[in-house]
């Protein structure tokens, strides 16, 4: 056994001089001082032998599993040094591998992007779909079938971007609300309609604090038989609400939108001031958030629904202002500008 003792540290201790990375020095401390090393067969028998034997074995063995540890640490620690000065020497300057990672950086959803989520899901919640229409839009969907026809002065309201197209075609344009989609919808869907339309509109307007070339509309439309303005009014309550608290007060005041009738806008009580007047409500303690009112029976009939049997409500917002209000922010073109100082805060 002494012999074969010797024999196990003389094989050792010629492999260890030659080992040059930490695989090797991981087969080496299996093969030797591993479960199944023969050294640990070794040790496990000498309770087998004579009590004279088991002295001297024992001894001689547990002294050479103690070395061979002490030398497998000793090279485990040379060996990482040596990786050290390897990664000094290749690096071009040293680099601490101890260091925490660099993070990466994780994406986010745009402010408007996270407010059509919010205001699409509480529309989802009380029975509406999510539909969405083209940018590019013709002048019939724009305009002539929600009640403004080429001759009509409420077209002044809309700065409309024109789209250069073939002679003899219809003329076509950027779309300047989202309200197109009721008529899309309606023409191919039959009554009940539940729908709201989320999307980028376009004006052709100086860009300021409040006003924008292109940003955010959502439209509402509801079209059902005994659809009344109590339903109108039911609903926009229960968003106003759900976005902006359970302790906001709703107004309903007479405005005009052509393909409406009648028309609404809907405020709501100040949530800086409750009401008192400050300067985010310009003293009046409402702001106003959107218009509304009741589709127009010619809108109605063009679409091919009865007037006498189908009734129906519509509303729209600006998506930006609504998150202007919400975070009092003052310009409109911080949206639209990549700064990500501004983005990451939302």
């Amino acid at each position: 056994m002494i012999e074969k003792l010797a024999d196990i540290k003389s094989k050792a201790l010629d492999e260890l001089s030659s080992l040059a990375d930490f695989n090797e020095l991981e087969v080496w401390r299996v093969r030797y001082l591993g479960k199944k090393s023969e050294l640990t067969q070794i040790l496990r028998g000498v309770a087998s032998l004579s009590q004279e034997q088991r002295k001297t074995v024992g001894a001689s063995a547990n002294e050479l599993r103690s070395n061979l540890e002490v030398l497998y640490s000793e090279n485990k620690d040379a060996l990482k040094e040596q990786a050290f000065q390897d990664v000094e020497t290749t690096a071009k300057g040293y680099k601490d591998i101890s260091l925490p990672g660099r993070p990466i950086p994780l994406g986010r959803l745009h402010p408007i992007t996270q407010t059509v989520n919010e205001i699409c899901g509480i529309f989802v919640a009380l029975g509406f779909q999510v539909v969405e229409g083209p940018e590019v839009e013709w002048d019939y969907y724009n305009f002539e079938a929600l009640n403004i026809p080429p001759d009509h002065p409420a077209r002044d309201m809309w700065d409309t971007l024109w789209i250069d197209t073939e002679s003899g075609q219809r003329p076509m344009l950027l779309r300047t609300h989202t309200s197109p989609m009721q008529i899309r919808v309606m023409e191919q869907t039959q009554p009940p309609v539940r729908v709201v339309v989320p999307g980028k509109v376009y004006r052709y307007e100086a860009t300021d604090a409040t006003h924008e070339s292109m940003f955010y509309q959502l439209e509402g439309l509801a079209v059902d038989e005994y659809i009344t303005f109590a339903d109108l009014k039911g609903t926009l309550y229960e968003f106003a609400k759900r976005l902006f608290g359970k302790e906001r007060r709703v107004r309903f005041r007479c405005d005009y939108f052509p393909f409406v009738e009648p028309g609404v806008e809907m405020a709501i009580d100040c949530f800086i001031c409750g009401g008192k007047g400050c300067r985010l409500c310009s003293g009046t303690g409402w702001i106003e958030i959107l218009g509304a009112g009741m589709v127009h029976p010619d809108v109605l009939r063009r679409v091919n629904y009865d007037p006498e049997v189908y009734t129906g409500f519509a509303f729209g917002l600006g998506l930006e202002r609504i998150h202007m209000l919400r975070y009092g922010i003052e310009d409109i073109r911080l949206f639209y500008s990549n700064d990500l100082r501004f983005l990451r805060q939302f």
